[in-house]
């Protein structure tokens, strides 16, 4: 032999075949009947149990207190704006002669968040109150419900 010729590995003839670029078809392929049967004939390896809940997140576990939640009688609910808070608000806007869109324009919020306010459904949230305080000059947290806004000097 000389140095350059090189032997490929033993006998390679005409009785072989090569396919490049074929693949076997892998477990997660084999999805219709016909697909596993040529699998069988094959040899491949198929796997057949069912995988329950794949593909969820299910990290979570329950909360340990689900027990004591269980066995709570008392009824839990959110708290809602006072009546008295949503009568201001609408008064407020009369005197200013504003629609609900305008209001809600002003303190930059949809419509309905201030309809919600005004028909009492609304959970407080003490920025959007702040900023109906704000366009409308009235007091709308605390015992003054109602009142104008003072604009006097701010405690040092």
């Amino acid at each position: 032999m000389s140095k350059h010729s090189a032997n490929f590995g033993g006998t390679v003839g005409w009785d072989e075949q090569t396919v490049i670029g074929k693949r076997a078809p892998r477990a997660g392929e084999l999805k219709t009947e016909s697909a596993i049967a040529a699998a069988q004939r094959a040899g491949i390896a198929i796997d057949t149990s069912k995988k329950y809940a794949a593909g969820h997140n299910k990290q979570h576990e329950a909360a340990k207190n689900t027990a004591a939640l269980d066995r709570e009688t008392e009824e839990l609910h959110h708290n809602r704006v006072n009546t008295d808070v949503a009568r201001a608000i609408q008064q407020g806007r009369i005197a200013k002669e504003w629609t609900q869109a305008d209001l809600a324009r002003h303190i930059n919020e949809k419509q309905q968040v201030v309809n919600e306010y005004e028909q009492a459904k609304a959970i407080p949230n003490q920025q959007v109150l702040s900023k109906l305080e704000r366009a409308l000059g009235i007091k709308l947290r605390g015992k003054d419900v109602g009142q104008p806004l003072s604009t006097g000097p701010k405690k040092k």
